[in-house]
């Protein structure tokens, strides 16, 4: 069988086959020793071959082969440091949703998460969500923010996943497409699928009093067909965003703005640091490069992950 791994949870992969029929796959025990230095080789949106065995529980595989992926997207392993985390495979657009408040997203944050983005290949839209519950200044706020974001080439929409604000819009980019949607726990993933798709019910939560952040709904990554052409993952809410395998030569690629101006740099190497007349660092006391970027960069170059909460409006 050849299917598609829609849900995985550590030691189980729900794979759809072309039958459109789910069935629980495990791995074989070589695939944890073949070079893999991911908490699993298998992720949701891989292709893979599995062999097939009717059991007391029913109908059950073994996934045999990983088909090449056209792309993934990693973080560091929060509690295994040296292993990689595949959040999810084979995706067409990454949505990240962004928050002011409730929880905070931090600049910092969504600039891992783009320079990762970048590195692999994936397109990344930014949804500012929960539009309809600030203020007038809270508001001005956002679009400051998403201002930076723009002005250096994103796309990033305003969004209300509870009131159904613009969802439209997403609707259309998701159609034919592959996506994942991505953030802190509690920015409102898994309302805006409910939203797409009311049939689906998934289980939401309040956000924490106590310490403003989200609960934890989404365990594990998990696929879902919407009914209007599109696939969609929804992936568990993520606290920190550990860089991988970014060398730092080429940090610079993968900020947008800094790719453009390097060829401006005196020296092609320039890691704009500390060398002379580096065009970004010029950009950046022009205010032509956003000051956060760069603060984000000097913190991924330092590999200093304790800074990752960068103040959200140092902008």
């Amino acid at each position: 069988m050849t299917g598609v791994v829609y849900k995985s949870t550590g030691s189980w992969y729900h794979v759809k086959d072309a039958d459109g029929k789910l069935v629980p796959c495990r791995i074989k025990g070589k695939f944890r020793i073949e070079g893999f230095t991911s908490t699993s080789p298998v992720a949701v949106g891989d292709v893979v071959d599995a062999t097939l065995k009717e059991t007391q529980e029913g109908t059950q595989g073994v996934i045999t082969h990983i088909h090449e992926r056209k792309n993934y997207i990693v973080r560091k392993s929060v509690n295994l440091s040296k292993q990689i985390h595949i959040i999810a495979a084979n995706i067409d657009c990454a949505f990240l949703l962004v928050t002011l408040n409730n929880p905070v997203t931090y600049p910092a944050f969504i600039d891992r998460f783009l320079a990762t983005a970048e590195a692999y290949e994936i397109e990344t839209v930014l949804l500012f969500n929960k539009e309809d519950t600030y203020t007038s200044e809270e508001s001005e706020q956002i679009h400051a923010l998403m201002d930076v974001y723009l002005n250096i080439g994103y796309t990033c929409l305003e969004i209300s996943a509870l009131k159904g604000t613009n969802l439209e819009t997403v609707q259309q980019w998701m159609k034919g497409s592959t996506s994942m949607l991505s953030g802190h726990s509690g920015v409102g993933k898994s309302t805006l699928i409910n939203s797409l798709a009311p049939e689906l019910n998934i289980k939401t939560a309040e956000i924490s009093l106590q310490h403003l952040q989200g609960q934890h709904t989404t365990t594990f990554a998990e696929m879902h067909d919407l009914d209007f052409g599109a696939r969609i993952v929804d992936t568990p809410g993520i606290r920190g965003f550990g860089m991988v395998n970014m060398a730092p030569e080429e940090m610079g690629d993968y900020f947008r703005e800094f790719f453009r101006r390097k060829e401006y740099c005196k020296f092609n190497n320039c890691l704009h640091l500390d060398e002379p007349m580096c065009a970004v660092k010029a950009a950046v006391e022009s205010g032509e490069i956003a000051a956060s970027r760069y603060k984000s960069y000097v913190q991924m170059m330092a590999a200093d992950e304790s800074q990752y909460r960068t103040d959200f409006w140092d902008v």
